[in-house]
């Protein structure tokens, strides 16, 4: 059912700036991929090109081998959330969906159907003004859910959402990757989506870090570190240092190790005579291995280039 999405060297300027920088990937169906990056990696003006909403200054993205821009219906052929405050805030959720389906050319009934899915039917009545950003999270799902498209992007649908809010979007992403359809969300926190994605596409500065599955991403933090807790810090990191470990040291006043095992340094210590109050080996999570791996890229603001 799903169909691949596709990016050739996609580039997005704006002036200056460049928000998307010769971007190759593929998102294919069947499973979840993550889109992960830094607030202003360039996500959003990603998406919003993928969709047509922007054009791209060069390069290619493709959507079943086509541009998605000037698609009839376009509904039928890709759902999406990009932005949950980007509704009519005088307008009830019933018809909200309703104007979307018959823009459409869908079914009425569907109206109903996707707002039983997101658990909104008893406030399909109520001004969408009045609803928290968790619903309108799943207001905007809904919106995506509308057309049953083979094609689905979120971009940040977590947010607002309460705990059990996000087990049910974990749930429901899991079941239309299931389907066959191809699913892309996006998101700034690894811990969003370690729990959702099969697939990451990773991105900072808009240049792309990683396209792979999370099995491979999560080697990134298999880095094995050493916390070591001493009086004479300065004297065993002299002492480390020369036999080639790199010696971080932290704001609790212990120091981080790597590129030495605990024994080892156990070892050294006792020979230079320097105290050790702990040497504890710990494997860094795969929230570190994100954070390392676009530690480049945080720092980066080029307007709201995300």
């Amino acid at each position: 059912m799903g169909r691949v999405i596709e990016a050739n060297e996609l580039t997005k300027r704006y002036g200056a700036t460049t928000a998307v920088d010769r971007l190759t990937f593929t998102v294919r169906p069947g499973h979840v991929t993550g889109f992960l990056g830094p607030n202003g990696a360039g996500k959003s003006t990603t998406l919003r090109v993928i969709l047509g909403l922007n054009d791209p200054s060069s390069g290619t993205v493709t959507v079943d081998g086509q541009p998605f821009r000037g698609r009839p219906r376009g509904l039928r052929h890709v759902g999406a959330l990009l932005d949950a405050h980007d509704v009519h805030g005088g307008r009830s959720a019933r018809s909200h969906l309703s104007a979307l389906a018959h823009s459409n050319g869908l079914p009425r009934r569907r109206v109903d159907e996707v707002l039983e899915e997101v658990g909104l039917t008893t406030a399909a009545r109520r001004r969408i003004g009045g609803f928290s950003l968790g619903m309108k999270q799943r207001l905007g799902i809904a919106a995506a859910l509308l057309g049953d498209p083979p094609v689905l992007l979120f971009d940040e649908p977590l947010n607002g959402l309460d705990p059990e809010g996000v087990l049910w979007v974990r749930g429901l992403f899991h079941r239309l990757a299931a389907e066959g359809r191809t699913v892309l969300v996006s998101s700034h926190l690894m811990r969003e989506v370690e729990h959702t994605a099969q697939q990451l596409i990773v991105i900072g500065r808009g240049e792309l870090i990683a396209a792979e599955s999370l099995a491979e991403f999560a080697a990134h933090g298999t880095r094995l570190t050493v916390t070591v807790r001493t009086p004479e810090v300065a004297r065993l990191t002299s002492v480390l240092t020369k036999e080639g470990a790199a010696v971080r040291g932290e704001a609790d006043g212990s120091c981080t190790v790597t590129g030495m095992g605990a024994d080892r340094i156990g070892e050294l210590a006792f020979h230079s005579r320097v105290l050790l109050h702990e040497l504890a080996p710990r494997s860094a999570s795969l929230e570190e291995a994100f954070m390392g791996l676009t530690a480049d890229s945080v720092e980066y603001s080029a307007g709201d280039a995300r």
